[in-house]
């Protein structure tokens, strides 16, 4: 299904159209759809929060990010 598909889509505020995709992501997350997360996904998850972990401090605020990737364009 494609949001084209759904008429009242486009009705929504972009607050209404949030809350809508929050509802979803819940509804999704709360089945137990089967979703097979590969192994390698899951070593680089486990090995950002080990050097998270290791280093808190080595961490940068979202502002600073957006900075950094403003000054690249």
């Amino acid at each position: 299904m494609r949001v084209r598909e759904i008429p009242q889509f486009y009705e929504l505020s972009t607050a209404e159209k949030i809350l809508l995709v929050e509802e979803m992501w819940d509804h999704i997350a709360a089945e137990d759809s089967g979703l097979h997360v590969p192994d390698g996904h899951k070593a680089e998850l486990d090995a950002r929060l080990a050097a998270y972990e290791a280093n808190p401090g080595n961490t940068i605020s979202l502002e600073e990010l957006k900075s950094r990737i403003d000054r690249r364009k």
